[in-house]
């Protein structure tokens, strides 16, 4: 396992969401490269970034962001919103993102997935974020009358072999981990779920730990912002599981 902290972007600033909801926005870096340095030196090698502006719009907006981030430190972009056409996801493959996470096109657009997988293969993840069992879309605003385990199923199909899976009702509220949703997802794709929502405290990451071979990664942002998952402690305590 290893821990990807998360940088959610929106109007240019680094802010995290509570459930996804647009008006529940706390800014905690005006820069996100500063951001980016912070996790950098603790220790992360990866970063999870959420072009918010774009999960909402449709159309990446902070490709610069990602530009600025990779000419100023070493990490790995796992990047996610808005990521809807071949085209942009050249235009991010050029900018140097390590991997790219489509959402939305999932769902809406079945042609794009199958196409991107077989243009971009590794570089590649199905994101699934998802509230009862429900896939959401469009920046989590809408309910799709899809199965989260049933579209994994679909994406390991299409070929796909990374899945970052996202507990909406958990995210942003440093409410703690379900464990048992991301054996699950990781059941139903097939492979290792990047988990993300609710990982609050290093007792999240020891519960996630018996089961890491069903977990690839682990997604965190609030609670290493505000204090109650120690950056350093929590990427090493990854490395071990």
């Amino acid at each position: 396992m290893y821990l990807l902290p998360a940088i959610d972007i929106l109007d240019g600033k680094a802010v995290r969401l509570a459930k996804g909801d647009y008006a529940q926005v706390t800014v905690y870096n005006d820069d996100p490269v500063e951001q980016a340095k912070v996790f950098e030196d603790a220790g992360a090698e990866w970063i999870h970034m959420v072009d918010l502006d774009g999960a909402k719009t449709g159309q990446p907006v902070n490709i610069k962001i990602v530009e600025r981030i990779l000419a100023n430190t070493n990490l790995k972009i796992e990047i996610g919103g808005g990521i809807r056409t071949l085209d942009v996801c050249a235009r991010l493959a050029d900018a140097g993102a390590s991997r790219m996470v489509l959402g939305t096109a999932l769902v809406r657009d079945p042609d794009f997935a199958q196409a991107a997988i077989e243009e971009y293969g590794d570089m590649l993840a199905a994101g699934i974020d998802a509230k009862g069992g429900e896939v959401a879309v469009a920046g989590w605003r809408e309910g799709s009358g899809v199965a989260a385990t049933d579209l994994a199923r679909d994406m390991a199909a299409l070929g796909y072999r990374h899945l970052v899976y996202t507990d909406i009702a958990r995210d942003g509220m440093q409410t703690g981990i379900e464990r048992e949703a991301y054996e699950r997802m990781a059941e139903a794709f097939g492979h290792p779920v990047i988990a993300s929502g609710g990982v609050a405290s290093m007792d999240d990451i020891a519960r996630l730990a018996p089961v890491a071979a069903s977990i690839e990664g682990i997604i965190t942002g609030r609670a290493i912002y505000e204090g109650t998952l120690p950056l350093v402690e929590a990427i090493q305590a990854c490395k071990e599981a």
